[in-house]
């Protein structure tokens, strides 16, 4: 006998119906003991992955912004990043290495980590990440320039598709300086190549 109960819209479906329904459509038992409490999971994961939507990176940056004398390139480097690639919304992660040059002011080193936060936990490309990244610094700071490397691996590489184990993707977006200076460029790459023991 056919169920008569209408599906729902995606205009009145609670997120945990929409799991569920997707749980349904994998040819699961949304109801079994293990998937019962599994809708309530994911919307509390999707939620915590993808909170960068609900804080302003510029406003993080401004807030802490000091005047300096320095003038020399400030590296952050090593910072771990987990995001979602928009095309399968499955994980990739890496780290990320930042530069920049001081124009009369820095900013608190602990932002730089919390700006690669708020922009990883979006659904991403790794390409749109890194230019977003650099790109927010120049604007809210206003550095002789910026650079930032992501080494990332994607799952949707590694576990679908070509499923090759090893493969990493490297991007990268040089501003003001760091793109018109070959010396400045280079001596980025190469402190971000170092080793913690100087090797």
């Amino acid at each position: 006998m056919k169920s008569t109960t209408q599906p729902t819209t995606l205009t009145s479906a609670s997120y945990e119906d929409l799991v569920r329904e997707m749980l349904v459509r994998l040819g699961e038992d949304p109801d079994r003991e293990g998937l019962n409490r599994t809708p309530e999971r994911v919307k509390k994961a999707y939620e915590f992955l993808t909170k960068g939507y609900k804080e302003d990176p510029e406003a993080l940056l401004r807030a802490a912004l000091f005047t300096v004398t320095y003038d020399e390139m400030v590296i952050v480097k090593d910072i771990e990043m987990f995001s979602l690639c928009e095309h399968h919304m499955l994980p990739f992660f890496g780290k990320v290495h930042v530069a920049y040059i001081p124009n009369g002011k820095v900013i608190g080193l602990s932002k730089i980590p919390r700006l690669i936060e708020i922009f990883s936990r979006r659904l991403q490309i790794q390409e749109r990440l890194t230019t977003q990244i650099a790109e927010t610094i120049q604007k809210a700071v206003e550095p002789q320039g910026v650079g930032v490397v992501i080494e990332a691996r994607h799952l949707c590489m590694m576990m679908r598709g070509v499923e090759k184990q090893h493969s990493a993707a490297v991007t990268s977006s040089m501003l003001g300086c760091f793109r018109d200076e070959q010396e400045t460029r280079t001596e980025f790459l190469s402190l971000i190549r170092q080793r913690a023991n100087g090797a």
